[in-house]
């Protein structure tokens, strides 16, 4: 018993042995005088226990069934299973795991959901970060091409996969708006920045400013004979190539500057080693292709629904016993794999974003 019910137990003890009446009782079991009588009804019939909620101990209505939980960790042991620690062959996280449960096999299960099943199940346990030293945060640029941060990353992308070893991630992103550019190779070189640049620009056009290390690649210091020589700023290959194009180069003063790429390289180590593990890739050129065909463009939409979730009109509504869902002039259906999840007359929650109505999110429901 809760201990509200155990207060209220005391109460109407003293209603049954007479020292007080049930109308004087009603105020202090906080409730109307009409459910007084029916709770102490189902006292004098069953006691203390009478007083206990009827569907304490039940299943909720609203829980998955235990085939379908079976289902699901069956999926994830079989595909998303790993070691526990960092390094090759890392298991899968519950947000992507639950990303590739819908879009691989069609299963939609909730991100907390999931991760209460696979901690319960040993195949997931959530890492402590440790904590680091407090930076004051640059301001970061209004508008897309401004600044645009450069940096690469150096990791075993491919696991042992192929016999190659680790591997240079040259990561482009813009500081304003989050959008990515990658490419890998094997180091990280004059051409490998050249060529990330261009990929850059004929995608999103010349930056103003690009954020990088100091490096030999990138910007490095006069030496003492250029000093004496007057020659305060120096170019390497690619600072050349930068100038050229009216590109300054701005060289970080602490990897925490650049922070936005540093996040991102954290980002890519988890998430795209799985995802070129499940695709079985094993070399450069098929790593570059899968970011041109599939990669780099999920990535950045996974930044706008981020913000969409964010920047959005939200309503709750019914839904109806056809699977619609009344939305100002717009009827909007639910999709077919989601219609045994979510039952006529429950609440769902739609969001607008953008001024367009989108679709029902039937995960809240």
């Amino acid at each position: 018993m809760s201990r509200r019910e155990l207060d209220r137990s005391a109460v109407l003890a003293r209603v049954k042995a007479g020292s007080v009446s049930l109308t004087e009782a009603a105020p202090l079991l906080g409730i109307s005088y009409r459910q007084a009588k029916g709770l102490y009804a189902r006292y004098k019939a069953r006691g203390p226990s009478g007083l206990a909620h009827a569907g304490a101990g039940r299943v909720s209505n609203r829980s998955c069934q235990t085939a379908e939980r079976e289902i699901v960790i069956s999926l994830v042991r079989d595909h998303y299973g790993g070691e526990k620690s960092k390094g090759a062959l890392q298991r899968f996280g519950p947000t992507l795991t639950a990303e590739h449960l819908w879009s691989d096999h069609g299963v939609l299960v909730p991100v907390n959901t999931l991760s209460r099943w696979m901690r319960d199940e040993g195949l997931w346990s959530r890492a402590r970060k440790r904590k680091s030293g407090q930076h004051r945060r640059r301001e970061r640029r209004a508008h897309l091409g401004e600044l645009v941060q450069l940096d690469g990353s150096f990791h075993d992308w491919f696991e042992g996969r192929g016999g190659v070893d680790k591997g240079c991630l040259m990561t482009m992103v813009d500081d304003a708006s989050g959008d990515t550019m990658l490419l890998m190779g094997k180091e990280e070189t004059t051409w490998a920045a050249a060529n990330v640049l261009k990929d850059w620009i004929s995608e999103y056009g010349v930056p103003r400013a690009l954020y990088a290390d100091w490096k030999n690649v990138y910007k490095r210091v006069p030496t003492s004979n250029e000093l004496s020589r007057g020659e305060t700023e120096v170019f390497t290959q690619f600072g050349r190539m930068c100038e050229k194009l009216g590109i300054e180069v701005i060289a970080a003063s602490s990897p925490q500057a650049k922070g936005r790429v540093e996040r991102a390289h954290g980002t890519h180590q988890d998430r795209l080693v799985k995802k070129l593990r499940l695709k079985g890739i094993a070399s450069y050129d098929a790593a570059n292709e899968y970011f041109r065909s599939e990669y780099t463009a999920a990535h950045n939409a996974r930044r706008v629904l981020a913000d969409d979730d964010v920047f959005c009109i939200e309503s709750t509504r019914t839904v109806g016993n056809d699977h619609v869902v009344q939305y100002g002039a717009r009827s909007l259906q639910l999709d077919r794999v989601v219609r045994g999840r979510v039952p006529a007359k429950s609440k769902v929650l739609v969001r607008e974003t953008g001024g367009r109505p989108a679709e029902s999110d039937s995960r809240y429901g």
